[in-house]
């Protein structure tokens, strides 16, 4: 189907992903060997003929996050050096993403950094999954396909067959992506009002809608110490929410992250598989959704130049 000219290489982020994907596809994940020396420096070698071949890297960024990257930018330029055709960057989750503008003097646009090392290193493409700041896109000179996981999410929430349904934004900054899923399930809309006073560190204030009796999905695109969400679902409670979802795309759940939302009291916890979660994260309640489907049938349109516009819901 694809003459052989497709391949796929997986960095050490989400091997496990990476494999869902080729199997998509039908074909076989192309052979890479990733080493590390004693001192960290990591060693990497395309084990088969690159030239001339439409490539596709899957790497996420998310913790170890340097090391992910560094990983990431040595198998691009690993792969440019051996005059492969076109190089694109499978970045399911897309570190660096929340420096994405100056709020205070002398601080990076880290966002952008990111943009320039990925370009100037080879990459021809970048293909990823709900970016924190769709403007990320404009930091690049190269076709950024941002895709969204609505289609996948949406379609799970509606087996679930949950009435009396409310998406709840857990701050003002996610209100477009929760109107845009309670349009598609008719279901109403809520947003919390929420400080953050320092990183990682969130205070509610408010909710602002309707909850009480209501069925509340909260929705995020990114989970990290779980502070917010859960506080989130406090908020809800306290307005007399009945039973609460958590929904999000990326799972980093840092720290004690997987116990706060286990304390949290959400009827089911609902993320994908962009990071691939260890057991010690694993949660009784958490249903993980792979996006396996939708990065491969984008990279199925891209090799053979087809549209991916009907991918976007």
């Amino acid at each position: 189907m694809y003459n052989n000219s497709l391949k796929i290489f997986s960095g050490t982020s989400n091997p496990e992903l990476a494999q869902q994907i080729s199997d998509y596809l039908g074909i076989s994940l192309s052979s890479i060997e990733i080493k590390r020396f004693k001192d960290g420096e990591i060693s990497v070698k395309l084990k088969e003929n690159v030239r001339e071949q439409d490539i596709f890297i899957i790497q996420s960024t998310n913790s170890p996050a340097n090391e992910n990257i560094m990983e990431l930018l040595l198998i691009i330029d690993a792969a440019m050096r051996a005059s492969s055709k076109r190089i694109t960057a499978v970045i399911p989750y897309f570190g660096y993403a929340r420096q994405d503008r100056k709020v205070e003097p002398r601080v990076p646009i880290s966002a952008k950094v990111m943009a320039n090392i990925i370009q100037v290193t080879g990459a021809n493409r970048v293909l990823t999954i709900d970016l924190h700041a769709d403007q990320i896109q404009g930091f690049f000179d190269i076709p950024v396909d941002n895709m969204f996981v609505t289609p996948i999410t949406i379609e799970y929430i509606k087996k679930l067959d949950i009435k009396n349904i409310v998406v709840v934004s857990p701050d003002s900054g996610g209100a477009a992506r929760a109107r845009f899923i309670a349009h598609k399930l008719n279901a109403g809309l809520a947003i919390i009002d929420k400080r953050r006073p320092e990183p990682n560190i969130a205070e509610v204030q408010y909710v602002v809608g309707d909850v009480k009796g209501k069925n509340c999905i909260l929705v995020d695109d990114m989970v990290d110490t779980g502070g917010s969400i859960s506080l989130a679902a406090q908020a809800l409670k306290v307005q007399g929410a009945e039973d609460i979802y958590c929904l999000f795309t990326h799972p980093l759940l840092t720290g004690d992250a997987a116990t706060k939302l286990s304390k949290a009291g959400f009827k089911e916890i609902i993320c994908t598989n962009t990071i691939y979660l260890t057991k010690d994260k694993k949660i009784d309640n958490l249903k993980i959704l792979s996006i396996a489907p939708l990065l491969g049938e984008a990279i199925r349109r891209i090799h053979i130049g087809e549209s991916v516009s009907s991918l976007f819901l």
